[in-house]
C-alpha cells in the first residue's frame, strides 16, 4: 500500500490583468453598497474620527488620575456640545440667508440677464440661455436651501446617530491598548499601521480646524467690512471647505463673488479675490502644509480623486473626511500588508521618495556641471614685454 504524498505542481497563477480586473470589480461592488447606506455610514465614519481626535484628551484626563467613566462622559459631552453648537449656527446662518434672499430678487433677475446676453454673444442658443437663466430667481434658490436645510443639518436622526455612536466608540476605546497589545502579537505590522494612522488623522483634523476656524473668522470680518450679504453663512462654508483639498477654495468663494456683485459691482468682487486669495491661500498654501507635515501623504492626482470618490459614495460628509477615509483605506489595503507595501511610494510623495528625488537632481546638476565647456582664460599665456623706451 502506496501512500500519495502532496503534488508538487504548483497552482496556476492568475494572470495580472485577470486579478486586477476583479479588484476592480469588488471596489465597485463595495462603493455601491456603501453609497447605498450613506444614511447610517456618513455619520458613523464621522464619529470616527472625531472619536480619533478626541482619544488622547480622554487618556490625559485618566492619567490626572479623573476616573475612565468621568473622564469619557466629558470628552463625549464637548464633542456633542461643539458638533450641536455648530450645527445650529449653520441652520440659523441658512434661516437669515432665506428670510434676506427676496430682497436681493430684481439684482439677482438682472443678473440673470446679463449673463443671458453674454452668452448670446459667444454662440449659445436661447433654448439653454433661457434654461440657464430661470434658475436666477430667489423662488428656485429658497426651496433648494430649505430642502438641505430639513434633509441634511435639520435631521435629528443624524445627530442622534453621531451621538449613540460617541458614546459607543469612547467606551470601547477605553481598551484600545489592550486589544492592539493582542493583535501585534500576530498582526504587528497591522498594529502599526493603525497607531501610524490615527496620529496622522489627528493630526491633519485638529491642524485643519484650527486653520480653519481662522480662516472662517477672517473671511466673516473682511464680508461684513465689505458689506456682503449672509457674510456668517460664507465664512462657515470658509471653514467646511478648508477640510476639501484642491477645489474647496472655489466652492467658497463663489457665492461671496455672486453676492458681492450684487451689491457692490465690480471693485467688491475684486476685493473679495484679494481677501480670499491672501487669507485662503496663504493659509492653505504655506502655513498648512507645514503644519500637517508628512501626516498626509497623498499625491495631488488621489487626493482630488478621494475627494470626488467620498463625495458620490457618502454625500458631502465624504468630501469633508476624502483624506482621512482614503488614509483609512491606505491603512489597511497597502501599509499593514508588508508583501504590498512596495506599492505605497506610488501614493504620495514620502520622505524617501522626496529623498531620492532631491539626491537625483543633486546629481543631474553636477554632471551638467562637469560636461560643460571651459571658458576661454581671458589672459594670455605669454603676455608681451614691455616697450623700453631710449
Amino acid at each position: 500500500m502506496s501512500i500519495v504524498g502532496p503534488d508538487p505542481t504548483p497552482l496556476p497563477r492568475y494572470p495580472r490583468g485577470t486579478l486586477l480586473l476583479v479588484g476592480l470589480a469588488a471596489a465597485t461592488v463595495t462603493a455601491i453598497g456603501m453609497s447605498s447606506i450613506r444614511g447610517i455610514l456618513a455619520p458613523v465614519l464621522l464619529t470616527l474620527v472625531l472619536s480619533i481626535c478626541a482619544h488622547p484628551v480622554r487618556v490625559r484626563l485618566e492619567k490626572r488620575g479623573v476616573p475612565h467613566g468621568l473622564a469619557t462622559g466629558s470628552v463625549i459631552l464637548v464633542v456633542f456640545a461643539l458638533l450641536s453648537g455648530f450645527f445650529y449656527v449653520v441652520i440659523v446662518a441658512i434661516s437669515q440667508f432665506v428670510s434676506m434672499l427676496p430682497n436681493y430678487a430684481a439684482e439677482i433677475h438682472d443678473l440673470g440677464l446679463s449673463l443671458s446676453e453674454f452668452l448670446n454673444t459667444i454662440g449659445i442658443g436661447d433654448a439653454q440661455i433661457q434654461a440657464m437663466t430661470e434658475g436666477f430667481t430667489p423662488s428656485r434658490f429658497v426651496p433648494y436651501l430649505t430642502g438641505f436645510l430639513g434633509s441634511f443639518f435639520g435631521i435629528v436622526g443624524f445627530l442622534v446617530i453621531v451621538l449613540t455612536m460617541l458614546i459607543l466608540m469612547s467606551s470601547d476605546a477605553s481598551y484600545a491598548h489592550t486589544i492592539l497589545g493582542q493583535l501585534s502579537q500576530r498582526r504587528p505590522g497591522l498594529v502599526d499601521a493603525l497607531k501610524t494612522f490615527a496620529a496622522n488623522v489627528r493630526r491633519y483634523m485638529v491642524v485643519t480646524t484650527v486653520l480653519g476656524l481662522a480662516q472662517g473668522l477672517l473671511n466673516t470680518i473682511a464680508l461684513w467690512i465689505l458689506q456682503v450679504p449672509a457674510a456668517l453663512l460664507w465664512g462657515l462654508l470658509a471653514f467646511l471647505c478648508s477640510f476639501i483639498p484642491n477645489i474647496g477654495y472655489f466652492f467658497a468663494i463663489t457665492p461671496p463673488i455672486v453676492f458681492g456683485y450684487l451689491v457692490g459691482g465690480w471693485p467688491t468682487v475684486i476685493a473679495v479675490i484679494i481677501v480670499y486669495g491672501v487669507i485662503n491661500g496663504g493659509v492653505q498654501s504655506i502655513i498648512q502644509p507645514k503644519a500637517v507635515g508628512s501626516a498626509v501623504s497623498l499625491n495631488q492626482t488621489i487626493t482630488f480623486f478621494s475627494v470626488l470618490f467620498w463625495a458620490v459614495v457618502i454625500g458631502p460628509i465624504g468630501a469633508i473626511l476624502a483624506i482621512p477615509l482614503t488614509l483609512l483605506a491606505r491603512t489597511f489595503l497597502v501599509d499593514s500588508d508588508p508583501d504590498i507595501a512596495w506599492v505605497r511610494p506610488a501614493f504620495g510623495p514620502t520622505t524617501e521618495t522626496r529623498r531620492l528625488l532631491k539626491a537625483a537632481d543633486v546629481a543631474d546638476k553636477n554632471a551638467r556641471k562637469s560636461k560643460a565647456p571651459k571658458p576661454p582664460d581671458p589672459t594670455p599665456a605669454n603676455p608681451p614685454e614691455p616697450r623700453r623706451t631710449a
